[in-house]
């Protein structure tokens, strides 16, 4: 498995999980199919820690300390319109009703 690809052992993994839900494989086939899938699943999950400790090394500061920084997307994506906002604002609390618009 070290000469494949992540994105060729997930492609792999989900057509395994896709046989696997639609059956009609007998005992010793499903089981080889989940060996496996499992044997995936382990090498997916090793290359994605390998991915985040490449990541830890690229944000540590001149003092080697990891510095944590959020996610932060692109300005049009994060920051909703002003115009948005008040939108939003507006269906969330509607203006209390005045004195004079009460019927008693």
């Amino acid at each position: 498995m070290a000469t494949l690809s992540f994105e060729k052992a997930l492609e792999d993994l989900e057509k395994i999980v896709e046989k696997l839900e639609k059956g009609g494989f007998s005992l010793s086939e499903s089981l080889a199919l989940f060996e496996k899938g499992v044997k995936l699943a382990r090498f997916l999950r090793e290359e994605l820690e390998k991915a985040e400790k490449k990541v830890e090394i690229l944000l540590k500061d001149e003092k080697g300390e990891v510095k944590e920084k959020p996610f932060e997307l692109g300005k049009e994506e994060a920051a909703p319109s002003k115009e948005k906002k008040e939108e939003e604002e507006e269906e969330e609390s509607p203006e209390p009703e005045k004195d004079e618009d009460l019927p008693f």
